[in-house]
């Protein structure tokens, strides 16, 4: 198994995420030894679609990607239809690409990196809805239960989760790709 001492690691969401696509995720990499950070555009605590309650570390606002070895984003139709909209929350994840670290993508998150202009040359996966947003950015987009492309570990739904998991310790553990382009 890889071994994220030391690793600090930052999950974006808000309100209306998919519960198992923070909580399996978390799990995953704190296990393996990193520190999981949650970032969200308000303080205080956010709560998944299925009532599972995450405390709030740290606002989008006051978040820098320097701090972090690697984002993830999990899905949650509203959770990403928020997050895209939030200016800090856009920003804080194009940072990571701009700074060649490792990002992993589940389900509707994909949303927030169409937004922040990042997908495109890039082969990813997401729930299936996503498909046409994401090709419109420029995306090349595969149903496939997990993607990794220069860092960007992608997956589609709940199911995924294991594969999902699996690679973004293992891009996490591999650390910066200097392939990776905003």
């Amino acid at each position: 198994m890889t071994d994220l001492s030391g690793k600090k690691i930052a999950f974006l969401a808000t309100n209306g995420y998919e519960d198992s696509e923070l909580t399996s995720p978390w799990q995953a990499v704190t296990e393996a030894g990193a520190a999981a950070v949650m970032v969200a555009p308000e303080s205080g605590e956010i709560e998944g679609k299925k009532g599972h309650r995450q405390p709030v570390d740290l606002r989008a606002t006051d978040a820098d990607a320097s701090d972090y070895d690697a984002l993830v984003l999990p899905g949650g139709v509203v959770n990403a239809d928020h997050l895209r909209m939030d200016a800090d929350a856009v920003a804080f994840g194009r940072a990571f690409f701009e700074q060649h670290k490792p990002v992993g993508v589940i389900c509707h998150g994909g949303w927030l990196l169409v937004e922040a202009d990042v997908v495109s040359g890039r082969t990813m996966t997401s729930y299936p809805s996503l498909k046409t947003d994401l090709r419109n950015a420029g995306a090349t987009w595969v149903d496939e239960e997990v993607v990794v492309d220069s860092g960007l570990v992608s997956s589609r739904t709940p199911d995924d989760l294991p594969a999902f998991n699996a690679k973004v310790v293992e891009e996490i553990g591999e650390g910066a790709h200097s392939g990776q382009t905003a």
